[in-house]
């Protein structure tokens, strides 16, 4: 009888482990969406420290810029580099977002697919804090070199930024920290947690 309620204390405290990761994990991966002033971070936003996965067969934005920044994780004073993406609106066609929410004994992945059908996602006023982006790109009207401050009053004058009037990417891969947007309409959402031997392989990409 001891050991069964051991197993069952165990197995709750994992559990309960898992649930506090996967209430900001979900939120994250749903894409949090906050209305910004000015489409930049705002200062008192901290990101969580678990980098998402999102993935599109095809993405179609217009009013691309895109220029680097610093993200903060909760309790580290030390800022983290990365390359910020404006889109004034965005479809994203079969899109995927994911995030590895596992703890020690419990491997989880939480994915969200929306925007397969021939409706895709869509989003405005959309800002992405990202570490890597991966795919094929096609820019209209690009404009490479502009110092940044020309595209955000959040960026550091003279440091470097890129504009166009429309991209397309298709075989996007992107592995983000921190996305708002004005609004972000997820048509045909599907989440779904996936968990222990379901896990393996549920990312967006490997």
């Amino acid at each position: 009888m001891k050991d069964s309620e051991d197993r069952q204390l165990r197995g709750g405290t994992r559990w309960r482990r898992f649930a506090v990761l996967a209430v900001p994990a979900a939120a994250v991966a749903g894409g949090i969406v906050f209305g910004m002033a000015n489409g930049a971070i705002a200062a008192n936003i901290t990101v969580s420290g678990k980098a998402f996965k999102v993935g599109a067969t095809r993405l179609e934005g217009d009013g691309f810029k895109q220029y680097g920044g610093v993200v903060y994780e909760k309790g580290n004073p030390v800022p983290r580099p990365v390359a910020i993406s404006e889109i004034g609106h965005a479809d994203l066609y079969n899109l995927c977002q994911s995030v590895n929410a596992s703890v020690p004994g419990l491997p989880v992945v939480l994915r969200i697919e929306a925007g397969g059908g021939r409706q895709p996602a869509t989003a405005d006023g959309m800002l992405i804090a990202m570490d890597s982006l991966a795919g094929d790109a096609t820019f209209t009207k690009i404009k490479i070199g502009q110092d940044a401050t020309d595209l955000s009053a959040a960026a550091q004058e003279g440091s470097f930024g890129q504009s166009s009037e429309h991209v397309t990417i298709t075989g996007l891969e992107q592995v983000a920290r921190y996305t708002t947007a004005g609004t972000f309409k997820l048509t045909g959402l599907k989440l779904k947690v996936h968990a222990f031997g379901d896990a393996a392989g549920k990312e967006c990409f490997s």
